[in-house]
């Protein structure tokens, strides 16, 4: 369990800096700041996902929340708008808490009210229930007025947006309509009073912060009277519901959240936050699974969701899971490439990307040591084969097998690796040619598709992979090796080689099979600690290199050129333990190491999206949390490591 107590929320800056996430599994999600106003665009009661996982949009953005105790009246909500904050309901915070999922507990003179709020496994809905807990004061009502958005959840209503607003009141619930969105709210309220009004000029801070519109116009369609007397209660859903499920529901949801610690095997609470942050990031997608990589902002991406499957899926021991993630990318294969991502609007899955394929052999590699179901990897195995063909033969972004036995991507106009920073026609990190966590996992995957070849008496085609492979490994070592660092290269073209010190070559070190001789291993992971190595992550590039940024803030033009020029990603963590584990192998401080390596994100679970992991970190101490508030494959490398020994 994570909490806050009152010192910790006392003022605005420090309530609204924290905030909670909530998951439905097909993409949908809640979130705000523990403070109760909304500080992203992103924030919301109900974000729901109306083409699941994706398609996603704001339908309830928040209540206005006040109780009156004895006639006195009390805001329990909070906005901000231009140069003031009211009202100033976080003052009433005594407590916040996961337990698992968000509550609240306010403190009034003697009355202490509890309110708690999560989404409904599978459906469009949220739950949220308030409660005297404490006090006895008389008589205490809870006012609320929703506020509605109806807008995708990457815009804003920066004035009131066309089309009516429909609201239709039944006994027990309220409809509203506009366009072909459409919520509904399932109440215990004794009286309901239609509003139709509007309220202007919320301003969200986060949003002002990182450069974007942060103004926001929303519709309050009515308000809400509950008798605290007994507990008030609103489900707000896409779909037919009663009030009366309210209580099922929770126990439902109490329920799967502790089978799956269970089922994870989770030894601390640190391991028990992480499971339950890694589920978050599990959708459904058709008959299958996927990953969102990242909330608020992400849809599911291939590479994210092949780094992440060993974590996410294989370390909390749901291989179901990681089997319904691999089955549904390999339906997407085209052209020997998974896809990079599937975008929010549109049909059609984006394939540019060089890595997320090869990731994919990884994954399925993972999948196949865990379970020894080699059924499945019998199915998987032609499109193995099929891609391996595609890389040779040539595909998509000029993306081929040289003449060295190396892969060859891009023609400099495309960010095909994982260092994808692009601002309109500049490539920020430009990584065209043979890019060298790209070898590794080439190397990786030809030596895992002879495994899998020879497991299935297909020994020509094992024999045609290792050559391959050794091909490559006497072509890489020729020309990756920077002798005057000691490390690396981290792309070589031609003649060309970038001697910029990245975290690219820890995966040289870290993957399954390395092309490197214990020598040279033990000096890429030296380098890497000395350079690039912080209690939260890799730097992404050395603080020697005179293009490195300490900070990521500022404009998103400021950000996106910054993103891969010293920021620090805490996903790399994952990397770098498994390849010290790897050097260390018969090191007996070796795993005290670790655990205070990992340490310095533990801490981190409890000051920014509580229970999460965050997609990036400043450069330097204090190592300021940025980016995404919770990332996949932050999440997933730090549970890979903590559970299967980074190996």
């Amino acid at each position: 369990m994570i909490s806050l107590e009152k010192a910790d929320v006392s003022g605005f800056g420090e309530a609204a800096r924290y905030e909670w996430l909530e998951t439905n599994g097909i993409g949908g999600y809640a979130m705000s700041s523990v403070a109760g106003a909304n500080t992203r665009r992103y924030h919301g009661l109900l974000n729901a996902a109306m083409r699941p996982p994706l398609g996603r949009v704001v339908l309830l953005a928040k209540f206005e929340e006040s109780v009156t105790v004895d006639g006195e009246k009390f805001h329990l909500s909070t906005n901000q708008y231009p140069g003031t904050i009211h009202p100033n309901g976080y003052r009433h915070i005594k407590r916040f808490r996961l337990d698992p999922f968000p509550i609240w507990t306010y403190e009034i003179g003697t009355v202490v009210i509890e309110k708690r709020v999560f989404m409904v496994h599978g459906e469009n809905a949220t739950v949220c229930k308030w409660r005297v807990v404490e006090g006895d004061a008389g008589e205490i009502s809870l006012t609320l007025r929703p506020l509605a958005a109806f807008r995708d959840h990457h815009h804003l209503n920066a004035s009131p947006p066309e089309g009516r607003y429909d609201v239709g009141f039944e006994d027990g619930s309220v409809s509203i309509h506009r366009s072909d969105l459409h919520l509904n709210l399932f109440h215990t309220a004794i009286e309901v009073n239609e509003v139709g009004s509007w309220y202007h000029d919320l301003e969200y801070a986060l949003e002002m912060e990182r450069g974007f519109d942060f103004v926001e116009n929303l519709f309050n369609p009515c308000s809400l009277s509950f008798d605290l007397a007994k507990a008030a209660t609103v489900i707000a859903s896409t779909e037919d519901r009663s009030v009366n499920d309210a209580d099922q529901l929770e126990k439902a949801e109490m329920k799967r959240r502790a089978k799956i610690v269970a089922v994870g095997r989770a030894k601390t609470g640190f391991e028990r936050e992480l499971v339950l942050a890694a589920d978050q990031f599990i959708v459904d997608r058709g008959e299958g699974k996927s990953v969102i990589a990242g909330y608020p902002w992400f849809s599911d991406w291939g590479r994210d969701t092949m780094i992440a499957l060993p974590g996410l899926a294989l370390a909390t021991n749901r291989p179901d899971v990681a089997k319904g993630i691999l089955a549904e990318f390999a339906l997407h294969l085209s052209e020997g490439m998974i896809p990079n991502r599937f975008p929010d609007e549109g049909e059609h899955p984006d394939y540019n990307t060089v890595d997320a394929t090869l990731w994919f052999f990884e994954a399925v590699r993972a999948y196949a040591e865990k379970t020894e179901h080699f059924a499945f990897v019998r199915e998987l195995y032609p499109k193995l084969t099929q891609i391996i063909d595609a890389h040779v033969a040539g595909t998509r972004y000029n993306i081929h097998v040289d003449t060295d036995g190396l892969l060859f991507a891009g023609d400099g106009m495309q960010n095909l690796t994982w260092m994808d920073a692009k601002i309109g026609d500049w490539v920020v990190t430009p990584r065209t040619g043979k890019a060298v966590e790209i070898q590794a996992l080439w190397y990786n995957a030809l030596l895992i598709a002879a495994d899998f070849a020879g497991r299935l008496e297909a020994s020509e085609r094992a024999g045609q992979f290792r050559a391959m492979a050794a091909t490559a490994k006497e072509s890489f070592n020729a020309q990756f090796w920077n002798s005057d660092e000691e490390c690396l290269f981290d792309v070589v073209s031609g003649d060309e080689r970038d001697a910029s010190v990245r975290p690219n070559q820890i995966f040289a070190v870290s993957l399954h099979y390395t092309m490197l001789d214990r020598a040279r291993v033990r000096k890429v992971v030296e380098r890497v600690a000395t350079d690039l190595l912080t209690p939260v992550g890799l730097r992404s590039l050395s603080p020697r290199d005179s293009r490195y940024v300490s900070t990521y803030s500022g404009s998103p033009l400021a950000r996106d050129s910054s993103y891969h020029q010293g920021t620090v990603w805490s996903w790399l963590i994952g990397p770098y333990v498994t390849a010290y584990r790897r050097v260390h192998a018969k090191d007996k401080k070796a795993d005290k190491y670790v655990a205070e390596l990992i340490a310095g994100l533990e801490s981190h679970l409890s000051e920014s999206c509580l229970g999460q992991v965050s997609e990036i970190f400043d450069a330097e101490a204090p190592h300021t949390p940025r980016g995404a508030p919770a990332q996949a494959w932050s999440v997933a490398e730090i549970l890979r490591v903590i559970k299967s020994g980074g190996d």
